[in-house]
């Protein structure tokens, strides 16, 4: 059976009405709203395996509202109606069928995707007899199919297709609140929140030819994500600002999920590619990007300073989350008495940060770069303005005098071309891929070469320092 790649939430809210109503909401265990439903919309009687797939198929249906988030992304604060018109019947207060019951607590954790998606599958259906609903299942279709000796998963296959799989042991997770990671996107962030803005716009764009693609997808927010950010909020007229706060990231969401058709049953469908963001505040073995490569540079220069963890070699910041950082993490976690699980979690993570500061304050050697060093929390892109550029700019500045290659720039704060053009060029004596971004590596690169060019500046008393006397030095 396929592994499970979405989380069952503790609990489910329902709108108690239909999804413009004024009616009240009610919070129920994900696990009683199921039971509630399966009593309403079933019966007892029917044969187990009938049961079973009814169950499948509700459970499939409302994981799907939930992961698309189908209601909070049109500005709803509910995950799913008990309105038959648009959704499954819940009836608060009903009595609960024991053997329904049982079934369902055997079940939890299962739910439908088709061939390669990973996504809950919109598991249509209807009672059969009152209302039909081609190519979805009938509740009563498969009471029969069931007398015949048919198992559960042959009567979902029988009305959904051949195609579908049953996953299970779905893992149960608290109720984060929504997706929106909670502070608003901009120009330098990097994070897999930023990676999901990036994928989901690029498939908008293809319905939405004036939203621009962005390349590569790899979660820094660079000056591409702001135009196609800005292209899409002049689209659906948001507010054009080129910042993801809730109004833009829901919007996304929900013009995501109807071009790629999520709640219906043809859906395109979501490969595990796509799937960025189920836990926004973790990494985890398997994942990459700029958020472990930089979690990758902090293991590396703790590791120089601390016997207890693993020496890192350049080529292993890949920004890949593999085994080795994983032991690194692990490791971490002993030397500071965190639970060792191999995870970054956020108490990992600032442990972590507080550690790598506080070991670059222990380096008296590098007290002429502290102004420099210490900006790996923030990406530097095209388009961005502040002290951050200017420092950036202060450094190419300085290898400029030792390197003719490098292009000297104005430092005006200002991240344009010419600053991202020096970058590209500084990235390639370094080795490292030319992105014209600032990030870890880059900086830590920057860092160094200016200090080999000062040092390497140096004069005695009446010697030509090689460089015109009264040109900025720092």
């Amino acid at each position: 059976m396929p592994e499970p790649y979405v989380s069952i939430p503790e609990t489910i809210t329902v709108h108690l009405g239909a999804p413009s109503s004024n009616a009240q909401n009610v919070t129920v265990p994900f696990a009683d709203y199921i039971k509630n439903v399966a009593s309403s919309e079933i019966y007892p009687t029917w044969p187990e395996q009938a049961i079973r797939a009814n169950v499948y198929a509700q459970m499939s249906y409302v994981l799907n509202r939930v992961f698309t988030e189908w209601y909070r992304a049109q500005g709803y604060d509910f995950d799913i109606t008990n309105s038959t018109r648009y959704d499954q019947s819940f009836v608060p207060g009903r009595d609960i069928f024991e053997n329904i019951s049982t079934i369902v607590d055997d079940m939890i954790g299962t739910y439908l995707t088709r061939g390669d998606s990973v996504e809950p599958l919109f598991a249509q259906y209807c009672n059969g007899t009152t209302v039909t609903c081609p190519g979805g299942l009938s509740q009563w279709g498969t009471v029969p199919l069931a007398e015949q000796g048919l198992s559960a998963e042959q009567i979902l296959q029988s009305f959904y297709g051949s195609d579908i799989n049953f996953v299970t042991g779905a893992p149960l997770s608290p109720n984060l609140g929504g997706s929106f990671p909670g502070v608003t996107l901009r120009l330098g962030d990097f994070s897999e929140d930023v990676r999901t803005i990036q994928t989901r716009l690029n498939r908008i764009s293809t319905n939405f030819p004036n939203i621009p693609k962005i390349y590569p997808t790899d979660g820094v927010f660079n000056a591409d994500t702001e135009r196609a950010v800005r292209a899409f909020q002049r689209q659906f007229n948001l507010t054009e600002d080129g910042l993801v706060g809730p109004a833009t990231w829901y919007r996304i969401a929900f013009i995501y999920n109807n071009v790629k058709r999520l709640s219906e049953l043809n859906s395109e469908g979501l490969t595990l590619s796509e799937i960025s963001r189920q836990y926004p505040e973790r990494l985890t073995e398997g994942m990459s990007g700029p958020g472990v490569q930089l979690l990758q540079y902090f293991l590396a220069i703790v590791g120089e300073f601390y016997d207890a963890l693993p020496r890192w070699q350049a080529e292993q910041i890949d920004g890949i989350f593999g085994p080795q950082t994983r032991e690194a993490v692990a490791a971490y976690q002993r030397l500071v008495g965190l639970p060792i699980t191999g995870v970054v979690d956020r108490e990992t993570w600032y442990a972590l940060l507080s550690t790598y500061q506080s070991v670059l304050l222990a380096q008296p050697e590098q007290e002429w770069l502290e102004e420099f060093i210490g900006l790996p929390e923030t990406f530097l892109v095209k388009g961005m303005r502040g002290e951050a550029v200017r420092k950036a700019q202060q450094l190419i500045n300085i290898i400029a005098r030792g390197y003719a290659e490098v292009p000297a720039v104005t430092v005006d704060g200002i991240f344009g071309d010419a600053t991202e053009s020096s970058v590209s060029v500084i990235q390639s004596l370094l080795g490292l891929p030319t992105t014209g971004a600032i990030g870890p590596l880059t900086w830590e690169g920057m860092a160094d070469l200016a200090e080999t060019v000062l040092a390497g500046s140096q004069s005695a008393r009446g010697q030509y320092p090689g460089y015109p006397v009264g040109e900025e030095a720092t």
